[in-house]
């Protein structure tokens, strides 16, 4: 692979804009999507992401640059910050343009947290109010799939919570690797402000909160069967491993542990609302 194709693919942060796709496409697999619109739908979250990816480390790319930042391939000089900009621009187009065939509804709603997801880029990052546009963009996600159906449906209520508090946790766990290269360099979001401590106990209640709002939601809605038992025993775990995380925070243990348990409790939270697939779709529009 060509150095500069290997350094573009870096700055995209691969690993999140992975995980975000599987995720959409498993949600759409749970409600029951036809591979057309799988297809579609996993195309245009991946160029979503890619392009919030790429748009992080353009933006951030003096910062990174005045702290030596090692994993950034822009601060080493492994490729410029124009080609990553223009790389962003045109995957924010791509995401949108395949949007376009799954609805009106579900373009607008791509749209919505896509920018969202961009204005934590290149605004919300650096002030107290950070977690909003996690808790936008993740809430928004549900929405996102059911309504790109060929028979277009709200999400269910809980699984927009659900996501809006995934967000939020995500969000302060994001933060943690990089509290003080980013408080060096004028960042002060809400997850910086809380500090690793306070951060990694709101993380983990926010995690408990949404595995009880999908176990709650799902069975309510009348999730039976074998799914019924996943989201149960799933939401049962996660809560489990957030109290525990809980108990290692207070104490002061480091965060590469907490961070893994966070993780491991979102790994949980995703199977128990693909496992709730059926009953994901709310009312049609």
């Amino acid at each position: 692979m060509p150095k500069a194709v290997k350094a573009l693919a870096m700055a995209s942060h691969p690993g999140p804009a992975l995980v975000v796709t599987a995720v959409a496409v498993l949600l759409g697999v749970g409600i029951g999507s036809p591979p057309p619109m799988l297809a579609l739908l996993g195309g245009a979250l991946l160029s979503d992401q890619l392009s919030v990816g790429w748009c992080n480390d353009a933006v951030d790319a003096p910062r990174d640059r005045a702290v030596a930042r090692r994993d950034k391939p822009v601060a080493q000089g492994l490729i410029s910050r124009r080609t990553v900009a223009v790389a962003a621009l045109s995957a924010f187009a791509v995401a949108l343009l395949l949007t376009v065939p799954l609805g009106a509804a579900a373009l607008i709603t791509h749209a919505v947290a896509l920018l969202s997801a961009w204005s934590y880029n290149l605004w919300l990052k650096r002030t107290p109010a950070s977690v909003i546009p996690y808790m936008v963009s993740f809430g928004l996600l549900p929405a996102i799939v059911t309504l790109a159906n060929p028979e277009p449906r709200w999400p269910a209520w809980w699984a927009t919570v659900a996501g809006c508090l995934f967000g939020a946790a995500a969000h302060f766990t994001n933060v943690l690797p990089d509290l003080e290269e980013d408080s060096a360099t004028g960042v002060r979001g809400l997850g910086h402000l809380l500090g690793p401590r306070v951060g990694g106990l709101v993380s983990f209640a926010l995690l408990g909160l949404a595995a009880v709002v999908i176990g709650w939601g799902a069975v309510g809605d009348g999730l039976q069967g074998w799914p019924a038992y996943v989201v149960i025993i799933a939401a049962a775990v996660t809560i489990s491993v957030a109290a525990f995380g809980t108990l290692l925070t207070v104490r002061g243990v480091r965060t590469r542990l907490l961070m893994r348990l966070i993780m491991g409790s979102a790994v949980l939270e995703v199977i128990a609302l693909v496992a709730a697939g059926s009953v994901l779709s709310g009312p049609s529009l």
